[in-house]
């Protein structure tokens, strides 16, 4: 078997005094698509901090492409090859699209011609800013400036979060494509019906800590309503 792209193990970690995880696990292998769900609070987003290293580990293991990145500095684990697609896009609203898809473009295999061809979207805005596209465009953005980076690993946090339901669909469709290609993806969402056919793993969080882990086929009802429910 393949070694994991990305191991979590007994992760930890505080804002300041106040401990936001206690015990998460995940591994992701190359080529996977692994969704990290629950509840609104429960550390998912702070898990994904931790693994881009905007916040630093207390105890447990961030373990990436034979790395060992818990207190690595972001900007060096980003060079390891991981894309943050981060929760509320966070495009540069002075610079125009173009700017926003180059400025930390890498070699390999995205480029921008590439980009523009799964984002056609983006090749009639390049010379716009990003403050004056619509809210699906900027998502488009930011997963287009996350590929330039021609990362190994692909982390989406609530990619469709607040889009019209015909936008959404169009970023489903692009994280399948993306998926058919091979990239590794760690997902964030919360719509269950697009989410679960195109993961591999799910992994479910509960006040900081990993409840469970299986395939979307196992994801039964019951599990559902414990974790997942109002």
């Amino acid at each position: 078997m393949n070694q994991p792209l990305l191991e979590v193990i007994k992760l930890a970690a505080h804002y300041g005094v106040s401990q936001a995880l206690f015990d998460v696990n995940l591994t992701i292998y190359p080529g996977q698509v692994v969704a990290l769900m629950g509840r609104n609070g429960m550390g998912k987003t702070t898990t994904v901090n931790v693994v881009c290293g905007l916040l630093g580990c207390s105890s447990g293991e961030v373990n990436f492409n034979g790395h060992g990145c818990g207190q690595m500095a972001s900007y060096k684990i980003a060079r390891l090859g991981i894309g943050l697609v981060p929760e509320g896009r966070r495009c540069f609203a002075n610079l125009t699209v173009r700017e926003n898809l180059l400025v930390a473009a890498t070699k390999g295999e995205w480029t921008l011609a590439k980009v523009c061809s799964l984002l056609p979207r983006l090749s009639e805005r390049l010379d716009q800013y990003a403050n004056t596209l619509s809210g699906g465009e900027q998502q488009m953005l930011a997963i287009g400036r996350a590929l330039l980076t021609n990362p190994k690993l692909l982390i989406l946090d609530e990619a469709t979060e607040g889009l019209a339901p015909v936008i959404r669909q169009e970023i489903w469709h692009i994280v399948a494509n993306l998926k058919q290609a091979g990239q590794s993806i760690l997902l964030i969402d919360k719509s269950l019906a697009e989410l679960l056919p195109i993961t591999d793993q799910c992994v479910l969080l509960e006040r900081g800590c990993t409840v469970w882990q299986g395939e979307p086929d196992e994801l039964d009802a019951d599990i559902r309503d414990r974790y997942l429910g109002i």
